[in-house]
């Protein structure tokens, strides 16, 4: 298993960012595409035009499944895909509904969650459900 701590460069950099409590993704300073996971070099266009922004955190579950757990070892949980309005996907996981509530369609806002001082990116149901 990989130490995170031993991370570098631009995912030690995301890290750190979500570790403050902020979620960033990249936009290409030349093609104006959106990226995520970071990276060094732009995927849609070869760039190396990339810079770190804030993305509003709005966007739509693409696909998600179930987890299943013992209670004792935490309980059921969902994976999810989610489309970020900007256009980039991420996995994650909708974090204030019960796993089986989650479906397709339906509109999350991001936020970041400190977990033994690590900050990782939940998403929670929006009010009013599909987009």
């Amino acid at each position: 298993m990989t130490d995170t701590h031993a991370i570098s460069g631009i995912h030690a950099r995301h890290q750190a960012e979500l570790d403050r409590g902020r979620f960033v993704i990249q936009r290409c300073g030349a093609c104006h595409q959106h990226v995520y996971f970071p990276r060094e070099i732009c995927p849609h266009c070869g760039s190396q035009n990339l810079a770190f922004v804030a993305p509003q955190g709005l966007g739509t579950v693409y696909a998600v499944t179930t987890v299943r757990r013992k209670a004792d070892a935490g309980g059921d949980y969902n994976v999810s895909l989610i489309d970020l309005d900007e256009g980039v996907r991420l996995m994650s996981r909708v974090d204030n509904l019960a796993p089986g509530e989650v479906q397709i369609d339906q509109r999350v806002k991001a936020r970041v969650q400190l977990i033994e001082g690590r900050g990782v990116v939940m998403f929670d149901a929006v009010q009013g459900g599909a987009a």
